[in-house]
C-alpha cells in the first residue's frame, strides 16, 4: 500500500514513522522547510520506550512528484487544512482514500442529518472547499487517544497512548477501511474499527471542548482546573449543553461531565495541546474545537450560553496575542 502523509510534525511523524518502520506501506511525506530537509537526511525517526525507531522516507514539497497514494494521512493543524485541500489533487487516484488525523470536529461530520441542511460547517470549512476537495466517500474518519510531541524537525517523541479509532466517515464497516485498520495494527497501533466513527469524533470532542480553552485561557495544567470547584462546575455545564447538541445529531453521551471529569483526572497534571500551542505561540484549533459547537447549537436550536461565553473569552484571548484571526471587516 502507498501511504502519503501531509503533516509530518508530532501526530503525522507518529503515523508515518511507525508505518515506514513496519515494512508493509511505502511511506513518503509531503513537508515543506526544516521537516522536509529533516525527512531527507535523517528519514523517519521516533522516539519510544527510551529507544530511536528510524526508516526509510521519501519526501517532497510537490503532491505530484509523489503522484497517487492508496491512503493519504492528514495531519496538519485545522487552520492549515483548506491549503491542504487545494492542493491535495495529484494524490487523489479513483480509489485514494484520506485519513484525517486532526483534533476537533472535522468538516465532513454531521453530513446526511437533515436538521443541518447541506450547508458546510462554516466554523471548519468556511467556504466548502474541503468538502469539494475531498469527497466523504473518500474519508476514513480518525479518532487520536495518543500523546505525542515533536522535539526538534522530523523528530517525534511518543508520550503515552497508542489508540487509533478508524470508520468510514459515511458509516458502516467497509473492507477498504478494514484494510487500513490492519495495516495500522501491525504497526502496533491498537486500532479499533468503528461503524459509527462520527459518535466516536464526538466523545472525544465532548471530552476535549473545555478542558482545551480553559487550560489555554488559565496557563493552567488539568488537574488544577479540576481541582477548582466554579472553573469545574462551569466546565460541566457546557459539556451538558454539548450532549444536548450530541443527541440531536445521533450521537448520544452515555456519562455525565463528573464521570468524563474522573476520567481525565487519572491523567494527572498534564498540558493539553491548545496551552501547549499558546505556550508555543502557536495559532490555536479553536474553531474545530470549540467555534463548531457553538455553531452547532445555533443551527439546531441548542441554547449554549457556557460555550458562547468560552468561545467568546478564549477568540479574544488569542486575538490579543496573535494566535486567531482578527475578525474580517
Amino acid at each position: 500500500m502507498q501511504v502519503c502523509i501531509i503533516g509530518a510534525g508530532a501526530i503525522g511523524g507518529f503515523i508515518g514513522t511507525r508505518l515506514a518502520a513496519a515494512g508493509q506501506a511505502r511511506v513518503s511525506a509531503l513537508a515543506r522547510g526544516a521537516t522536509l530537509q529533516a525527512l531527507r537526511t535523517h528519514g523517519w525517526r521516533l522516539e519510544q520506550g527510551g529507544a530511536l525507531v528510524q526508516a526509510p522516507a521519501t519526501a517532497s514539497d510537490d503532491a505530484a512528484a509523489l503522484g497517487p497514494q492508496d491512503l493519504v494521512v492528514i495531519a496538519v493543524k485545522g487552520p492549515a487544512l483548506e491549503a491542504v485541500a487545494q492542493g491535495i489533487a495529484p494524490l487523489l487516484g479513483p480509489h485514494t482514500l484520506v485519513m484525517p488525523a486532526m483534533n476537533g470536529v472535522p468538516w465532513w461530520f454531521g453530513q446526511g442529518v437533515a436538521a443541518l441542511g447541506d450547508a458546510p460547517l462554516r466554523s471548519v470549512d468556511p467556504t466548502g472547499a474541503i468538502g469539494r476537495a475531498i469527497a466523504t466517500e473518500r474519508v476514513v474518519g480518525c479518532v487520536v487517544h495518543a500523546s505525542t510531541a515533536t522535539t526538534a524537525p522530523g523528530l517525534v517523541q511518543h508520550r503515552m497512548g497508542q489508540g487509533l479509532i478508524v470508520g468510514a466517515a459515511q458509516g458502516g464497516l467497509q473492507p477498504r477501511v478494514q484494510a487500513v485498520a490492519e495495516l495500522l495494527q501491525h504497526a502496533g497501533f491498537d486500532v479499533t474499527h468503528s461503524a459509527d466513527v462520527g459518535r466516536d469524533v464526538w466523545y472525544k470532542l465532548w471530552g476535549n471542548l473545555t478542558m482545551n480553552p480553559v487550560s489555554a485561557l488559565t496557563g493552567a495544567t488539568a488537574d488544577r482546573v479540576l481541582a477548582d470547584p466554579l472553573v469545574r462546575a462551569f466546565n460541566s455545564a457546557a459539556m451538558r449543553e454539548a450532549a444536548a447538541i450530541g443527541a440531536l445529531l445521533g450521537c448520544p453521551i452515555a456519562q455525565s461531565p463528573e464521570d468524563r471529569h474522573a476520567i481525565t483526572a487519572k491523567l494527572g497534571a498534564f498540558k493539553t495541546s491548545m496551552l501547549q500551542d499558546v505556550e508555543a505561540g502557536r495559532a490555536i484549533e479553536l474553531d474545530a474545537i470549540v467555534g463548531v459547537v457553538h455553531e452547532l447549537g445555533q443551527r439546531l436550536g441548542v441554547p449554549t450560553p457556557h460555550i458562547d461565553a468560552l468561545f467568546g473569552l478564549t477568540r479574544l484571548f488569542a486575538r490579543v496575542h496573535g494566535l486567531y484571526p482578527e475578525a474580517s471587516a
